[in-house]
C-alpha cells in the first residue's frame, strides 16, 4: 500500500516443521510420446531427456528480516480431521535454513521472487532504505525477481540504487568501511517503462541457464500501481498492462530459442479458505480462487508455464486454465517470509519446454523448529546494533493486542484518533480524520517484542505499523464531498475489494452490505458528534498525505481545498500514545463500533 518517501524520517532519526501445502498436481500422466522414451525416465536427474528443474519461490517479504509478530508471524494449518492451527513462521535466519535445505540434492535449482521484497518494512531494514534486506536476499541466494509497487515507495531513482549499488544520495553510507553493493539479483520491470522513451526502467526479462536448460522469466508489477503508491514515487513512469506486456516478451524469449518461461507477476488473487495448504483446485482447476489473478492468467500465453504471483498476501498453489484450455500452475507464498513454494519444472531437452503435465507445486511453511543461518543471524546482529537506540525507546502503553484485522479495526481508530488530536492542535476547526487502512501494515501486540515489557510500545513497533513518512494534512470538504468519499470506499475502483476508511471519534454511519456499490453506505445514518451531515456545510478533515492526493481510489479526498501539510504521521501516533498512556493507566483496546455493519 502507501507509500511516501521514508527517507525525511530517516534522516532525522539518523541524526538523532516445513509444513506441506495441497500439491497442485497438474496430472500424472505423461504424454504418449514421453512414455515411448522408456530408456529416459520422466523425472530423470542425469543427462537423459527430461530434467526436473527445482523452482523455489516467494513473495511480499517487506523486509520482514527478523521473525513477524502477532498474526504477521503465523499461518494457518488445515489439518486432516477438517480443524484448523495457527504455526509460528517466518524470519530470514529460518527461511535461509529451510531454502538451502529444499536445494539439497536438487543440482537443477532456481529461486525467484515476485515483488515487494522491500517497502512498508520493519524499522531494521526501513530505517536503512532497505539495505539489510537487499543483503539478506543476496544471501539467499536469490536468482530472480519481479518489482512490486512497494518498490516505487522511494521513487525509480532509489529502485535503481538498490539494484546498481551505491550510498544513499541524502543519507551516505551506513557502512564506512565497505560501499553497499546492491542486489547480486536482476529486478525485472517488463511493464514499467519511461513515459519519455518508452523503454523499461530495468530489465524485462532475464535467462537461467545450466547444462543446456534455459529457463527464462519475465517480471510485472500491477498496472494499477500508480493508483496505490505516492505519485511522486512513479512520476515521469508509465505501467502497461499485465497480460499483454507478459505476451510480448513471451515472444521475444522464443525468438531467441527459450520455449520454458515463467512469469513473475506483482498481481494476485484470494483463495477461498486462509489455510495455506487448502485445495484452491476444488472441486476443480482453480475452483477455490477469485480475484485479478484469475483474468490474467486465463489471458497469458501459453508459451507461459507457470506464474509466480503475490501482492495479496495469499497462500495458493492452484491450476487456472490457459488461453488453450490447458491446467497451469498459479502460485503464491502468502507475505514476510511465512511460506516459500517448492515447484518442480520437468524440462524436456528435445523440446527445449516444460512437460506442463508434469508441473507440481506445494506450499511449505517457514517454521521457526530449525536452526538459524549463522550469517542471517549476524547480519541481523549487525543492523540491530546500529538501529537499537531508536527502536527500542518506548513511546506508550497499551492495555492489550491493538490488532489491524476488520472492515473497522481497533487500531485503525487509535490511529484516526491520534491523527485528529494532531490536527486540532494545529488547527481547533478540525472535524474529523480518515485513516486509509492499507497504511496500517502491522497490530501492536501486548507481549514483548524485545526486553521491554508487556504493554510496552517502542518507536520500533510504531515504525512497524506506519512505516512511510506521511504526513497529516488537513483539507476542506463540503459535506456533499466527504459523503462521496465514504461512498468510493465501496464503489467505482473499490468496489469489488472495498476500502474502508478508518475514522476518528465522533463519526458514526451504517454499512450495508446486502446492497452493492455506493449504496451500500446508508447516507441518512452518517453522523458527527450525533447530527447529521450537512451536504453544503465545510468540514476540516485531517488524513495522511497519501489519501490527500487522491490514493486508494478515494479521487474526492483529492479535491479537498485549504490544505495544510502538516507534520509526520508517525511522530502524531507517537505523540498520542505517549501523552495518553501509562504504565499505569494504558490505552484501552479501542471498542471499534463506530462503523455499523449489516451483511
Amino acid at each position: 500500500m502507501p507509500p511516501t518517501f521514508r527517507h525525511r524520517r530517516t534522516r532525522r532519526l539518523l541524526a538523532a516443521a516445513a509444513g506441506l501445502a495441497t500439491v497442485g498436481a497438474l496430472a500424472a500422466a505423461m504424454p504418449a510420446s514421453a512414455h515411448q522414451d522408456k530408456a529416459t525416465p520422466l523425472h530423470h536427474h542425469g543427462s537423459g531427456r527430461y530434467q526436473d528443474v527445482q523452482l523455489l519461490s516467494f513473495n511480499d517479504l517487506h523486509g520482514n528480516l527478523e521473525p513477524p509478530t502477532g498474526s504477521s508471524g503465523r499461518v494457518t494449518e488445515l489439518q486432516p480431521d477438517g480443524t484448523t492451527k495457527s504455526v509460528d513462521a517466518g524470519g530470514v535466519e529460518y527461511l535461509a535454513t529451510h531454502l538451502r535445505d529444499a536445494r539439497k540434492g536438487n543440482r537443477y535449482s532456481i529461486t525467484a521472487a515476485a515483488g515487494d521484497m522491500v517497502g512498508a518494512s520493519p524499522l531494521l531494514s526501513g530505517l536503512f532504505h532497505d539495505e539489510p534486506t537487499i543483503d539478506a536476499l543476496n544471501k539467499l541466494d536469490l536468482d530472480v525477481t519481479s518489482v512490486g509497487n512497494h518498490e516505487f515507495d522511494e521513487g525509480a531513482k532509489e529502485l535503481a540504487r538498490l539494484q546498481k549499488g551505491g550510498c544513499h544520495p541524502t543519507d551516505g553510507c551506513y557502512d564506512k568501511k565497505a560501499r553497499f553493493k546492491g542486489a547480486d539479483f536482476p529486478y525485472l520491470a517488463a511493464n514499467v517503462t519511461d513515459e519519455k522513451t518508452g523503454k523499461p526502467i530495468l530489465k524485462p526479462y532475464w535467462v537461467w541457464r545450466k547444462n543446456g536448460v534455459k529457463v527464462g522469466f519475465i517480471g510485472v508489477t500491477l498496472e494499477g500501481t500508480p493508483n496505490i503508491v505516492s505519485a511522486e514515487g512513479v512520476k515521469g513512469l508509465k505501467f502497461g498492462d499485465e497480460v499483454e506486456t507478459i505476451n510480448k516478451y513471451a515472444r521475444v524469449l522464443q525468438r531467441q530459442g527459450v520455449k520454458s518461461i515463467v512469469a513473475l507477476i506483482h498481481e494476485g488473487g484470494a483463495p477461498a479458505s486462509q489455510s495455506y495448504n487448502y485445495d484452491c483446485d476444488s472441486p476443480g482447476a482453480g475452483d477455490g480462487i477469485s480475484g485479478p489473478i484469475v483474468d490474467i492468467a486465463k489471458n497469458v500465453t501459453p508459451a507461459v508455464d507457470a506464474l509466480v504471483t503475490g501482492h495479496t498476501h495469499q497462500a495458493y498453489a492452484c491450476t487456472i486454465p490457459d488461453p488453450a484450455g490447458r491446467p497451469r500452475m498459479v502460485t503464491s507464498a502468502s507475505s514476510f517470509g511465512r511460506l516459500y513454494t517448492d515447484t518442480t519444472l520437468t524440462y524436456d531437452r528435445w523440446t527445449g519446454d516444460i512437460a506442463r503435465t508434469a508441473v507440481r507445486s506445494a506450499n511449505h511453511v517457514v517454521t521457526r523448529d530449525v536452526a538459524k543461518a549463522a550469517d542471517m543471524t549476524s547480519l541481523i546482529a549487525r543492523w540491530n546494533t546500529l538501529s537499537a537506540p531508536i527502536a527500542s525507546r518506548p513511546i506508550g502503553y497499551i492495555a492489550g493486542d491493538i490488532g489491524n484485522t476488520g472492515t473497522e479495526s481497533p487500531l485503525g481508530d487509535l490511529i484516526a484518533d491520534a491523527q485528529l488530536a494532531y490536527a486540532t492542535s494545529v488547527d481547533p476547526e478540525a472535524d474529523l480524520a480518515l485513516m486509509n487502512p492499507g497504511g496500517i501494515r502491522a497490530g501492536l501486540t501486548y507481549a514483548p517484542s524485545g526486553s521491554e515489557g508487556d504493554g510496552v510500545v517502542t518507536y520500533g513497533e510504531a515504525y512497524t505499523v506506519q512505516p512511510f513518512a506521511n504526513t497529516v494534512n488537513l483539507v476542506d470538504l463540503t459535506g456533499a464531498q466527504l459523503v462521496t468519499a465514504l461512498q468510493q470506499q465501496v464503489s467505482g475502483a473499490n468496489e469489488a475489494s472495498p476500502k474502508i476508511l478508518q475514522i476518528s471519534r465522533g463519526l458514526t454511519y451504517t454499512l450495508d452490505l446486502t446492497k452493492t456499490g455506493a449504496a451500500r453506505v446508508v447516507v441518512d445514518s452518517i453522523r458527527l458528534d450525533g447530527a447529521a451531515i450537512d451536504p453544503a456545510a465545510t468540514y476540516r478533515v485531517a488524513m495522511n498525505s497519501f489519501l490527500a492526493g487522491g490514493g486508494d481510489g478515494f479521487a474526492e479526498l483529492g479535491k479537498g481545498g485549504n490544505v495544510r501539510v502538516g507534520g509526520d504521521d508517525l511522530a502524531a501516533l507517537e505523540s498520542y500514545l505517549t501523552s495518553g498512556s501509562s504504565a499505569t493507566a494504558p490505552y484501552p483496546v479501542p471498542s471499534a463500533d463506530r462503523i455499523t455493519v449489516v451483511k
